[in-house]
């Protein structure tokens, strides 16, 4: 199972800003601690950064055919890019939004997220651990769309 790990704007800052919202782990830290979760259950990934929404909807594309699902934390363009949320809902991979803050908490401009729409489903507020979260409930989506792919094959099959 491979899964892509999308991660847009400022999100390369982790660390360094506003630790008191986003924690002290850096963006490499909380990669490496998804890697060793991921591989402990034989699932790879694949990690990319950008801060240009271009970038990210070209990723998202890029995923279409070559991994099972989607791990997105789209930082600001959450409340912003309908390209995004139009690039998730194209290549229709099972999709896992992820938030290191509580968006429900914040500002009333980042309690909206336009790409949620286009996600199987969003985490919210659990500092780095959401990615972890987001890994456990998408490699479950991904096993369980697999499992009726499977089922219907052999049905065919009869």
């Amino acid at each position: 199972m491979k899964i892509a790990v999308i991660q847009g704007p400022n999100l390369n800052m982790l660390g360094v800003r506003e630790r008191n919202i986003y924690g002290a782990m850096s963006l490499e830290q909380i990669h490496e601690q998804l890697k060793a979760s991921a591989s402990q259950n034989g699932v790879e990934l694949e990690f990319f950064q950008s801060n240009l929404e271009g970038e990210i909807v070209d990723r998202i594309q890029e995923c279409l055919g070559t991994v099972d699902g989607i791990i997105i934390n789209p930082a600001a363009y959450t409340h912003t890019s309908i390209a995004i949320k139009d690039a998730l809902s194209a290549v229709a991979l099972p999709t896992v939004e992820v938030h290191i803050s509580n968006i429900y908490k914040r500002e009333e401009f980042r309690q909206k997220s336009i790409t949620a729409g286009s996600s199987t489903g969003v985490i919210t507020g659990f500092g780095p651990f959401g990615y972890h979260l987001g890994l456990i409930a998408l490699t479950q989506i991904i096993n369980e769309i697999k499992a009726i792919e499977e089922a219907q094959k052999q049905q065919q099959a009869k």
